[in-house]
């Protein structure tokens, strides 16, 4: 099966710039990527693509084992980048594909010049005097509500995620986005998600990244980010004045902003 088909790659934006690969999070697809796309699609090329089991990607493309763990992830993000022949990309990750391009630049270090992670959180369960944001009691429910009930799920947890609650529409979106989702890929992605620990992988990132966090995100806590920074040597640190999970939809602007200034200072 061709890359290209199978993540619904698409290509944007400035060629001959630096290039920028867009990677979504969990119940999400490329398209929550569009307004900062379209910032930095004017001095970049970017590159968009849908995991498998999201958006538009070929769903013959599924494999429960594969996809069971974010290793498989990261090998299309890999095999992405050898089909494009991207030389020394940036890879922007949200949420949960902030881990996937740790897994990736830590694979093939000199594949990537940068990496931005923007609300990462590498392990989402509380664990002595880290802080994940969650118990495992609250993972389990959380696993368990989405297998019974998983469009009730959508509706109850995106807002959540979404935060905003003065701007309905984003929750709205995003509820949608989580209701496109086959719910079979949904719960096998959900515990690749919920359930993995990649606090270990992150001192071995080698290349500079930016950890992008909200002020005020119920998933991932101000806490989460701060370990991030200290784990990755040499890492920088951007809060936004923000609220939510979703900054790229909540805070288009910022969030390009500082994607923006990093990659500037790291190609200078």
């Amino acid at each position: 099966m061709r890359v290209r088909a199978r993540n619904n790659v698409v290509v944007a934006g400035r060629e001959g710039g630096p290039t920028v690969v867009l990677a979504h999070g969990f119940g999400c697809d490329q398209h929550m990527w569009r307004h900062v796309a379209a910032e930095i699609g004017q001095w970049a090329q970017v590159v968009l693509f849908d995991h498998v089991g999201s958006g538009k990607a070929d769903p013959t493309a599924w494999d429960a084992d594969r996809y069971a763990s974010l290793d498989g992830y990261a090998d299309d993000v890999l095999s992405i980048c050898a089909d494009l022949d991207l030389q020394q990309p940036i890879f922007v990750g949200h949420s949960v594909s902030s881990s996937i391009g740790v897994l990736a630049a830590n694979r093939e270090p000199d594949r990537f010049s940068a990496l931005v992670l923007v609300t990462p959180s590498p392990c989402y369960i509380d664990d002595g005097s880290y802080r994940g944001g969650f118990t495992r009691d609250d993972i389990d429910e959380l696993l368990e509500s989405l297998d019974s009930n998983y469009l009730g799920w959508s509706s109850s947890m995106a807002p959540v995620i979404m935060g905003n609650p003065e701007r309905p529409e984003l929750g709205e979106e995003l509820t949608a986005s989580f209701c496109r989702t086959d719910p079979a890929m949904a719960q096998v992605f959900a515990r690749a998600t919920f359930l993995s620990d990649n606090r270990a992988d992150l001192a071995a990132v080698s290349v500079p990244t930016l950890i992008l966090q909200c002020a005020r995100d119920a998933i991932a806590p101000p806490e989460v980010g701060a370990f991030v920074h200290a784990q990755i040597a040499g890492s920088r640190l951007v809060t936004l004045d923000a609220t939510g999970h979703c900054p790229q939809l909540s805070a288009p602007e910022a969030t390009a902003a500082a994607i923006t200034s990093f990659i500037t200072a790291v190609h200078r």
